[in-house]
């Protein structure tokens, strides 16, 4: 086969994974992400129905992620072991039945115990999504595909917001609340999407069937140079880890998870308050659903626009530190607008700064990660960032009880966010100039 032919089957290759894989994985994302934050509307009511404070609130909805933070790493390494359709299709199942028996809560203990739960159900889903992408396309052009793939996070909120305020509305129905069909409604599809993975999700090229042997092989052999061109000291200060502790040690992954943490903080303190925050401005329920898909729907086209950038220019993290400043002035901004209109506006900003964030920080990882060591410092680092998914709802809520306002909560997320966006420039200095050059 000549290099014209051979190019052409590579294409073919990868453009036939792109179809098949990239929008079953984006629909399984919006389910998972519906489901970790639907309780942000459903807080409009649930509230009120069963008593809760902001704090307890904010304390519960961020439990979700001390759950995840447990049981990331050991899920990710199963997932390595017994492959990407099994694990994935229980990590499924597990949650959409715990989501949707948040319904059934009578109190913050269970409101507690159930969201934890839930973390530890759904812990692994996220990283062993990125290591799946990992199996099927090279770095050139990895962070337009995790864009692609992390766009299901503002879709499910833009297509989640009008869906669940239109749930709230089934108030009574068969004597159940509003939110409690909220829960039940979004949660169950879950269950039924993990049977779809079961049959439609391969391990990776090798047992794809829609694949012939020559894609096969050319995906085989991309990925192959991919991996040679990363052991020839592409990584920056420090080795290519394939191995679990050596990964686990270095001081790449820590800077990595504390740049994601800061991305987290400011990604679900705004998620999980801004139902009520735009509630609070004297909107209705529906007309909160409507004015949210705003913000994430712009947050989706910038994902995909930022992440195309990054692999053009060949470059991760000032995309990564760039988005993130954009996203903490935007912050500031709504805290300062002086109407209703520009401070939805302004969160329009630091929500798309802090999503567009994503594709390109993703890409960094596997700059110096591979194996067992990709498997389990992607899951690490995805760990401890979304540990800011506990800290960014809790702060908001106790600064909230403390001051009896919202915008000392979100000038807090704006410094912290800030703060993400100048440590991605220290990551910088411990990658060497050709390690972003190894995208190419």
């Amino acid at each position: 086969m000549d290099a014209a032919e051979a190019g052409r089957v590579e294409a073919r290759a990868f453009a036939k994974a792109v179809r098949r894989l990239i929008p079953l994985m984006m629909v399984l994302y919006v389910a998972s992400f519906l489901d970790r934050v639907n309780v942000g509307f459903a807080a409009l009511t649930m509230n009120a129905d069963l008593g809760f404070s902001p704090e307890v609130y904010g304390w519960g909805a961020g439990i979700f992620f001390i759950g995840y933070f447990i049981f990331e790493v050991p899920s990710n390494l199963v997932l390595q072991k017994v492959g990407a359709r099994l694990w994935i299709c229980r990590i499924m199942v597990t949650w959409g039945l715990i989501s949707a028996a948040t319904a059934f809560v009578t109190g913050p203990t269970g409101f507690f115990i159930v969201r934890f739960l839930l973390g530890a159900a759904e812990a692994g889903f996220l990283p062993g999504m990125i290591l799946y992408l990992g199996y099927w396309f090279p770095l050139s052009v990895r962070a337009r595909y995790v864009a692609l793939f992390m766009a299901a996070v503002p879709i499910a909120s833009a297509v989640g917001s009008p869906l669940s305020a239109l749930l709230l509305q089934t108030h009574g129905f068969l004597g159940l609340a509003g939110w409690q069909w909220l829960f039940i409604i979004e949660g169950l599809p879950a269950v039924a999407l993990g049977l779809v993975v079961l049959v439609h999700l391969p391990d990776g090229p090798q047992t794809a069937s829609w694949l012939d042997d020559e894609e096969k092989a050319a995906i085989a052999a991309r990925l192959a140079a991919d991996h040679a061109t990363h052991a020839d000291g592409a990584a920056g200060e420090g080795a290519t880890h394939h191995a679990l502790w050596p990964a686990l040690c270095d001081a790449r992954v820590l800077l990595l998870s504390l740049v994601y943490f800061g991305l987290v903080v400011g990604l679900y303190g705004i998620g999980l308050w801004l139902p009520q925050i735009v509630r609070a401005m004297g909107y209705t329920p529906t007309q909160v659903g409507l004015i949210l898909i705003i913000p994430y729907a712009l947050s989706a086209v910038a994902m995909l626009a930022w992440g195309r950038h990054s692999d053009f220019r060949r470059e991760r993290v000032w995309h990564v530190a760039g988005a993130a400043f954009l996203g903490a002035v935007g912050l500031i901004a709504s805290v300062h607008a002086p109407t209703n209109a520009l401070a939805i506006a302004a969160v329009s900003v630091a929500s798309m700064g802090i999503y567009a964030a994503l594709g390109p920080f993703w890409s960094v990882p596997p700059l110096f990660l591979r194996g067992t060591a990709a498997a389990a410092g992607i899951a690490l680092i995805n760990s401890i960032g979304n540990l800011g998914g506990f800290v960014g709802p809790y702060l908001v809520g106790w600064i909230k009880e403390a001051t009896d306002r919202f915008s000392s909560g979100f000038e807090a997320l704006a410094a912290i966010v800030l703060l993400a966006g100048l440590l991605a420039l220290v990551l910088r200095r411990r990658l060497k100039p050709r390690a972003e050059a190894a995208a190419r």
